[in-house]
């Protein structure tokens, strides 16, 4: 692993956070010539009755090495870099030896290991030859346990084993956990826990960004505790800037280079930060911007499949804390979403604890039929999945209809793994998969030693062979032939709609009563038009207008056939004469008032997955998932209520009558283009790209996680007469709780840059200021439909101060609690944090008081999205849950009452998913479900959250 740096010495953090951060720059690379040591671990004895318990792990400790002092510019002379510098790769750092001595955490009893104990599967690491003599390495061979069990696993669990294998010390991994996974067919149904330990976590620059802040700030807390700050050193991240980019500039050949001239005149702060960051830490590679988005760039380029690290051949797997990390299954590397917070313990090393999930398998047979797009595919089994209910499941995919799905179709399904549930949809490796790494620039030194390893672990699949019978949690089949041109929305991306319907669904949808699939506009007013003039021109808008049709990177960027299919059916419509009729920016800003004014439901489509109200564009109600080709389409037309198969989607320009079939493509068609320009030489110029580069406040701020910290854990805290600051029902994302897009000038963020001198032209958005808690926290619940019940249907980011009665902004509310010394909870329904994992819908919430003794101590939900849920409990938010048939409504909480959670002021006292007793302040009693899952989870409710767990259980090494 490299990092990207610049040809002089890295730079210091600016001047005015040098005091707060006091960051050390990175050891000699001569000084980390040393080899991984398994750390030690134990197990906990809570009393004679109970079972034992597993232990959250110690973490790794670097050794003391000798600073190595240099002149350094400042860091605000860094963020004058201009985009002539050029970052530059060193040659790879061997990582450190890391010697790991046991945490004394109170209450955990610890076997410390002297001396490294002699592998427990020594016995079936095995050579692995290469074809003209000599050998790749050795790997841990998964046929030598000869275990008939093994053969039965399904592809996904046996990654899972063979990392269980391959980390198995007796102390953090041991042999019952190895056992647990081999047992899987009867485990599995038992919700057993199991540690896993990627092989590396993938960061995007956003999350990168803070999480850099996060391991810059725990070296000053280690600095301020009288420990040596360079044990804080991340294990093995991939950090990819990819999350910048605005759309400042279109319509123009010149574009993209001028929206990447305005991102880094935007981001320049920021994108130093991370320059200096990847200096700074060691094992850390920094993607620069302009290469690509971060799943593309993951499953391009970073994605090894096989690793060879020190003579031992392992399997690649990933977490990243972009929630489509899922996206690389798609190749048969195991990887999925999760928080921030929970990345940050894999970044340290450490084997991630999870419940050892189900898996569905997924047979698919036949094939697509010509004109369908893997997109008509993906939405098909989004919703099959939905309804089977997959959420904290694999599900594996598998049979004869593989043999027709293209890589690129394979990772758009992986894709959409986080709508439809799963925690990831897997592809076992085949002959698709090795055909993709030579077409994406593997060497064939790489793909000799992939190939003989996946054949040598029995991780490979020949679908021209008989296959072995797997064993699966359920079942589920679907004949691709049966796929048809689909739509989905117009709010969520499982709701889906053949397009044979939409015009219908559309009507349906105007005439429901507020919900997911509907508006409730009259039968009088559906047909209302506006009119106004944009420029002098007139213009109007009717519901179902098209004001925004986009092909966006998110789902489809590593799938040439439905991009250039995309572009072909441009190319047609242009060559006939055919024009786009959607809005532009400036008209959308220019219709903003009346639209609202005139309650227009307006339309977007897109062919990215995210299309929850609001998520797009405020003015876009309703959101239209589409395949590329799709999106061309619908911009042609201007509005989804057309039946594409009957009405004239235009005249050309000799008056010839245009149907949407004049303009579409048949499969043939769009794969010839693809073999004749998708070519390996095209991957191999843009990552070759990566060792050249490109160059590169109130965008970085000290967060208060460690303001008073202590080396004695505060334990576990009940909630005392709390109010409920925000009372929601079904389905509040974490868009809705994190901030996100452009920062509204009436809001107590603009308040705030305003006072520090920063005008409006330059808020740029809550996105690139993730780095500044003091930003994030004024625009946690900010999004403007925010449903909160207590607002009587009104839709805005406001609560009502309960004491006063007065209706304020989230955050304001929220300083008045703390100034009063008073607690904060959330009620909220199913699905509480679905959407995309984003580590500020946890951070946002604690941090809403300060983050110190005041603040949302919990939230009560229906059910949560489990990355979110794992987010609470990582800032020491508790996540409690409803009673099955019990909710805020059903148990008359009307969110004006006082709250009080009893919890045991023991850890040692509470077991994961106890029930918790909750009263109110009116005599009110029910019993709750609490969400911490595991042990590990308990430990950080123990720590008050894992940051603070992280630095105590280093320095007590």
């Amino acid at each position: 692993m490299h990092a990207l740096a610049s040809p002089s010495p890295p730079s210091f953090p600016p001047r005015h956070l040098q005091s707060s951060l006091r960051l050390r720059s990175s050891p000699p690379d001569s000084l980390l010539r040393r080899r991984l040591l398994p750390p030690p671990g134990g197990v906990l004895s809570p009393g004679p009755l109970a079972p034992p318990r597993r232990l959250p792990p110690p973490l790794p400790s670097v050794p003391k090495r000798a600073d190595r002092s240099f002149r350094c510019p400042s860091f605000s002379a860094a963020l004058r870099l201009r985009l002539g510098v050029r970052w530059r790769s060193p040659p790879p750092r061997p990582r450190a030896r890391i010697r790991s001595g046991a945490p004394v955490v109170e209450r955990f009893r610890r076997r410390i290991a002297t001396t490294r104990p002699e592998h427990a599967f020594k016995r079936i690491l095995t050579s692995l030859p290469k074809p003209g003599g000599g050998k790749f390495g050795k790997f841990y061979s998964l046929p030598a346990l000869n275990d008939p069990r093994v053969e039965r696993l399904p592809y996904s669990i046996r990654i899972l084993l063979e990392s269980a294998i391959r980390n198995c010390d007796n102390f953090l991994v041991t042999k019952d956990d190895v056992e647990k996974i081999i047992d899987w067919e009867d485990t599995s149904p038992k919700q057993v826990e199991i540690p896993f330990k990627p092989a590396r976590v993938l960061l995007q620059d956003f999350t990168g960004a803070l999480a850099v802040v996060d391991l810059a700030c725990m070296r000053d807390a280690m600095k301020d505790l009288g420990s040596d700050p360079e044990k804080i050193n991340p294990f093995r991240v991939d950090l990819v800037v990819d999350h910048s980019v605005q759309v400042d500039v279109a319509r123009n050949e010149n574009a993209l280079q001028a929206n990447i001239e305005l991102e880094f005149h935007r981001n320049t702060e920021r994108f130093a930060f991370l320059k200096w960051g990847s200096t700074a830490f060691h094992n850390m590679l920094v993607v620069l911007p302009g290469s690509g988005i971060v799943r593309q760039v993951n499953l391009e380029y970073l994605g090894r499949v096989v690793f060879n690290t020190d003579g031992i051949l392992y399997l690649d797997s990933a977490v990243g804390t972009d929630s489509h990390t899922t996206m690389i299954d798609g190749l048969g590397v195991a990887g999925w979403g999760v928080g921030g917070i929970e990345a940050e313990t894999a970044i340290f090393g450490q084997p991630m604890s999870m419940v050892l999930p189900g898996v569905v398998g997924f047979k698919l047979t036949g094939q697509l039929s010509d004109g369908v797009t893997a997109t008509d595919l993906v939405l098909t089994v989004t919703q099959m999945l939905r309804k089977h209910g997959v959420v904290g499941k694999f599900v594996e995919f598998y049979g004869e209809g593989m043999a027709w799905l293209s890589l690129a179709d394979r990772a758009t399904i992986a894709h959409m793994s986080p709508e439809y549930g799963a925690t990831m949809g897997f592809f076992p490796l085949d002959h698709l998969t090795l055909q993709y790494l030579r077409l994406t620039g593997r060497s064939d030194e790489t793909m000799s030693m992939i190939e003989a390893y996946l054949h040598a672990n029995k991780m490979f699949v020949d679908y021209n062979e008989p296959q072995q019978e797997r064993a699966y949690t359920s079942y589920l089949q679907l004949d691709l032939a049966d796929v048809e041109p689909s739509v989905a929305g117009p709010k969520r991306p499982h709701d889906r709609v053949p397009l044979k319907d939409m015009k219908a669904d559309w009507h349906a949808c105007l005439d429901n009563r507020v919900g997911f699939k509907g508006f409730a506009i009259p039968k009088e007013a559906q047909d209302r038009v506006v009119s106004f003039s944009f420029h002098g021109i007139p213009a109007e808008l009717k519901h179902g207008g098209v004001v925004i049709a986009a092909i966006t990177s998110c789902t489809n960027t590593s799938n040439p056939s439905v991009m250039l299919g995309a572009g072909l059916v441009a190319k047609k419509a242009c060559e006939l004469g055919l024009e786009a009729r959607v809005s532009s920016e400036e008209m959308l800003m220019e219709m903003q008032s009346v639209s609202i004014w005139l309650d227009i439901i307006a339309a977007a489509v897109l062919s990215g997955n995210r299309n929850f109200e609001g998520h797009v564009h405020p003015l876009t109600r309703a959101n239209c998932p589409a395949s590329p080709p799709l999106v061309v389409a619908y911009a042609l037309v201007g509005t989804v209520d057309i039946d594409f198969d009957k009405e004239l989607i235009g005249t050309s320009k000799d008056g010839k009558k245009i149907y949407f079939k004049d303009i579409w493509l048949g499969n043939e068609e769009i794969a010839e283009v693809v073999q004749a320009n998708v070519l390996p030489d095209m991957f191999k110029s843009t990552y070759e790209a990566l060792t050249r580069g490109n160059p590169i406040s109130t965008y970085i701020h000290k967060p208060p996680y460690f303001k008073n910290v202590t080396m004695d854990p505060p334990g576990p805290h009940g909630v005392k007469d709390a109010y409920c600051i925000l009372n929601f029902g079904d389905s509040i994302t974490t868009d809705h709780i994190s901030p996100g897009g452009s920062i509204h000038k009436d809001s107590p963020v603009a308040k705030y840059l305003l006072e520090r001198g920063v005008g409006p032209k330059d808020f740029n958005s809550y996105s690139s200021r993730r780095g500044n808690d003091e930003v994030m926290a004024r625009g946690t619940f900010a999004n403007i439909h925010l449903f909160n019940k207590p607002l009587n249907g009104e839709v805005a980011p406001r609560t009502i101060h309960i004491p006063s009665g007065e209706k304020l902004y989230v955050y304001d509310a929220a300083m008045r609690y703390k100034v009063a010394g008073q607690e904060t909870i959330i009620l909220a329904g199913a699905e509480y944090g679905s959407g995309s994992s984003q580590d500020w819908a946890a951070k946002g919430p604690m941090l809403l008081h300060d983050g110190l003794n005041q603040g949302v101590k919990a939230v009560i939900a229906k059910s949560f999205e489990r990355i979110h849920r794992s987010n609470l409990v990582g800032m020491g938010v508790i996540p409690l849950c409803f009673k099955p048939g019990e909710d805020a409504d059903t148990l008359g909480l009307t969110g004006h009452v006082r709250y009080t959670i009893d919890l045991p002021g023991k850890v040692s006292e509470i077991r994961p998913g106890q029930d918790v007793n909750v009263t109110t302040n009116t005599r009110k009693y029910f019993i709750c479900t609490l969400r911490f899952d595991t042990e590990v989870e308990l430990a950080y409710l123990d720590h008050g959250g894992i940051l603070p767990y992280v630095i105590r259980s280093l320095i007590k090494q």
